[in-house]
Order: structure tokens, then C-alpha cells, then sequence
């Protein structure tokens, strides 16, 4: 049983010594983590009885200095139970009688909500990452079943991904060194539209780091000119440069907008979507060798080389697989563009495997959650992924040689203006004509 004469933080100490002296008796990893539990405990009980030493101006058993103080008296503790990072603890609070007012702990209203900061972004942490707000409730319970953290609790620390979700979508973009730019697209479905799945936009770059990086994401449909138009005008709007080279897959809607926003840059169509669109009109025991070829010209190391293919290619199958050639020519300049880029970025540039592997983890995620409630909170939990894929993406190769190339291809891409002076002298010689 506790000594009421002995202060609980020197009681806690006491406790850790002799933790420490049984340690040999312990598992590693649970006595770290023992430890850890133990030591935040005590900071916290060491918080609390500062304070109230400094609102009574004495220590325990000495008098007050003054009349005011002596008024003030200590009065026992009362239990009280904290959720940390490190787990459950039971700290006791110090309590004090004969103030006007009761007796009000700055430090306890800190940690009151049970919750500390690191705590919180586990919490936040754990559901960006696949778990749903019924299972962070059942992780974060304690020994008595009783749930520490509610599922409402959890929603509610979640809206801090919305608060970042909102800075993001508002930030500057003209600072962002742009090389590449990526877009797609993915639905989800959401309980205010019924039955149907409304379109999320993102948009990945290409860094003249290597650096991958989430430029934006937000509701909308790559089907539709208007909605991609209004997409990638937004990013233009809040400073972003136009791209060397941006990649799409074949949605027309997204093909036509950025044909109209970056009408200097180079387009490239999503290979991997177009080797499925082509072998989808072959037979299935024939994909094999199409497949092969179509790797062979659109990895083919010139664009000479990959169009001199493709003829080859066109003439032994045209009247074999009509359908299937009519598809290859469709688009056949994006397809092989990025033969233009350096050598080393082809690989990066030629796919939206970037943004359809991002997905593909953001679809795990989704299964646990039917249906979204709202756009909110499809949103941020999309931008919570999104941007945790981009963290875990691998750096593009920029060496000094990749960047000249860059910058020999934008020099190039550069439209032809017509200088005044020419463009009187052409009026004049037709003026004289006339």
C-alpha cells in the first residue's frame, strides 16, 4: 500500500530502481518499453508537483512564508488517467483547498484529453495508413477493455488531415522546379451521389532533384475537358511552370485540356494502358508475341530506330489484326515521345505507374470504408495517402549530363515568335503586292 507520507513521484522513482534491478528477469523489448511508460509517468506526476509547490510557496511539510500562503493548504490527490504515446498511466494529482477558487492544474489541462501530440499523430498515423476508426478504438483500449480512444475521438483528430489537406491545396507552386508532370485519375464512391463513384484528380511531378512529388489532388473527372481544364488552370493560377513532358493516360478529357494548358510541352500516352488497349483486339494465344514487339518499339533506343519498328510492325499485322494496328497508330507521336527525354528518365516518364501504384494503395485502404460519407472525407484520406506514397517513392536520376539535356529539349520546345520588324516587312511586301 502507498505511504501517504512519501510524494508519488518518489514513489514512481523507487519503482524504476527496482524495475532495473530485476531486469534480468525481463524480456528486452518489454523492459524498454516498461521503462518508457514508467519515466513519462513520472515526469508527469515530477509536473505536477512542482506546481504545486510554486502555488503554495512551500514545500511538503514546511510552513509559508507569508499570511496569503498559509491560507493555501495541500489536501491528498485524486487519481487521474492519462493515454500517452507510451501507453495508459495513472498519475496522482495534487490537490489544493482554501483558495476563493478551486484549485485548477495547468498541467493536468495539458494532458486532460489523454492525448499527447505523439499519441495524436499515431492515431492520425495509423489511419492514413489502413485502418479504419473502429480499429484504432480496439488497438487503443486498456487493460480493463475500456476504450481510451473513441472512434469519435478519432474522426476528430483526423480533421487535422483535412486542415493540411486545405494549406496544400492553397500553397504556393511557383518555387517547385517542375521537369515532369503525371496526371490521372481514380473514383470512389461516396453516400451523397447514391450508387455512383465521383472522380479524384491528382497530379504528380518530376523534380530537377529526382524528387517525385504529390503536386495536387482534388475531386473531379479525367473524362470531362472542363473538369481537367479547371485542374491543371488551378495549379497554373498558383505559380506552376509548364512541364518538359506531361504524361496522361488516353481519356480525351485530359488529353485536350493539357494539349490547351501547356501547349509548349511534349505529351506523353500512359504505355502500359495503350499495350492493354492493343491487346485487347488480339487473340489471347497471340498476345505474347504482339506484346513483345510493341516492347521492342516503344523501348527502342532512338526514336529512329522505334518508328522504323513500327512500320515493320504495321506491315506484318495490319491485315492480320486490323483493329489492333488502327489502335497502335492512334496517338503513335505521344506514344513515343519520351524517346526525346533523357535516357535514364524513359523508364519514369513513359507510365502513370507512379500514380496507379499510389493507388492501388489507396484502394486497400478504401476497402475497409464502403462507402466515403462525403467529399471531406474521401479527400483526406486520399491526400494522406497520396502524399505517404510520394515520401516512400524512389528518386529519378538528375545528373548534371540529364539536366543539360533538359535543357537543350526546352530550348527547342520554345514557339517561334515573330519579331516586329519581320512581321511590318512581311505586311509591306504584301501591301506592295496588292
Amino acid at each position: 500500500m502507498p505511504n501517504k507520507k512519501i510524494a508519488p513521484s518518489r514513489q514512481l522513482t523507487k519503482a524504476v530502481d527496482t524495475l532495473l534491478h530485476d531486469a534480468s528477469n525481463r524480456e528486452g523489448g518489454s523492459l524498454l518499453r516498461e521503462l518508457a511508460r514508467m519515466g513519462a509517468q513520472r515526469l508527469i506526476q515530477e509536473a505536477l508537483e512542482q506546481e504545486q509547490k510554486e502555488v503554495l510557496g512551500r514545500d511538503r511539510y514546511e510552513r509559508g512564508a507569508s499570511t496569503a500562503s498559509r491560507k493555501l493548504y495541500r489536501n491528498g490527490y485524486e487519481s487521474g488517467r492519462l493515454l500517452l504515446a507510451e501507453g495508459p498511466v495513472v498519475v496522482q494529482r495534487p490537490q489544493i483547498r482554501g483558495g476563493e477558487e478551486p484549485y485548477r492544474s495547468s498541467v493536468w489541462e495539458r494532458f486532460k484529453n489523454g492525448m499527447s501530440p505523439e499519441l495524436e499523430r499515431i492515431a492520425v498515423e495509423m489511419y492514413a495508413r489502413g485502418l479504419s476508426t473502429r480499429d484504432i478504438e480496439d488497438v487503443f483500449r486498456g487493460p480493463d477493455g475500456e476504450a481510451l480512444l473513441s472512434r469519435s475521438a478519432v474522426s476528430q483528430l483526423t480533421d487535422a488531415l483535412w486542415e493540411e489537406y486545405e494549406a496544400f491545396s492553397q500553397r504556393d507552386l511557383s518555387e517547385i522546379p517542375l521537369v515532369y508532370l503525371i496526371v490521372d485519375g481514380v473514383y470512389e464512391a461516396m453516400r451523397r451521389v447514391g450508387n455512383t463513384r465521383d472522380g479524384l484528380l491528382v497530379a504528380w511531378g518530376i523534380l530537377e532533384n529526382g524528387q517525385r512529388a504529390l503536386l495536387h489532388v482534388e475531386v473531379g473527372s479525367r473524362e470531362s475537358r472542363d473538369s481537367c481544364l479547371a485542374f491543371l488552370r488551378g495549379m497554373v493560377a498558383r505559380g506552376l511552370r509548364a512541364p518538359l513532358l506531361s504524361v496522361s493516360d488516353g481519356a480525351p478529357g485530359m488529353i485536350s485540356a493539357l494539349q490547351e494548358v501547356f501547349p509548349d510541352s511534349l505529351r506523353q500516352r500512359c504505355l502500359f494502358h495503350k499495350k492493354q488497349n492493343i491487346l485487347a483486339k488480339v487473340p489471347m494465344d497471340q498476345q505474347t508475341e504482339i506484346l513483345t514487339f510493341l516492347s521492342a518499339i516503344y523501348n527502342a533506343p532512338t526514336m529512329e530506330v522505334a518508328q522504323s519498328l513500327a512500320k515493320e510492325f504495321v506491315s506484318k499485322y495490319e491485315r492480320i489484326y486490323p483493329t489492333a494496328i488502327s489502335c497502335f497508330l492512334d496517338d503513335l507521336d505521344a506514344c513515343l515521345v519520351h524517346l526525346k527525354c533523357p535516357e535514364a528518365h524513359r523508364k519514369a516518364i513513359r507510365t502513370t505507374n507512379v500514380i496507379e501504384r499510389a493507388f492501388e494503395e489507396l484502394r486497400r485502404r478504401t476497402k475497409v470504408i464502403p462507402r466515403f460519407f462525403d467529399e471531406r472525407s474521401c479527400l483526406k484520406l486520399a491526400f494522406a495517402e497520396l502524399v505517404r506514397a510520394g515520401q516512400r517513392a524512389r528518386r529519378v536520376r538528375m545528373s548534371d549530363i540529364e539536366l543539360r539535356q533538359i535543357a537543350i529539349l526546352r530550348k527547342e520546345l520554345e514557339p517561334v515568335r515573330t519579331t516586329p520588324t519581320a512581321t511590318s516587312a512581311k505586311q509591306n511586301r504584301h501591301t506592295r503586292t496588292a
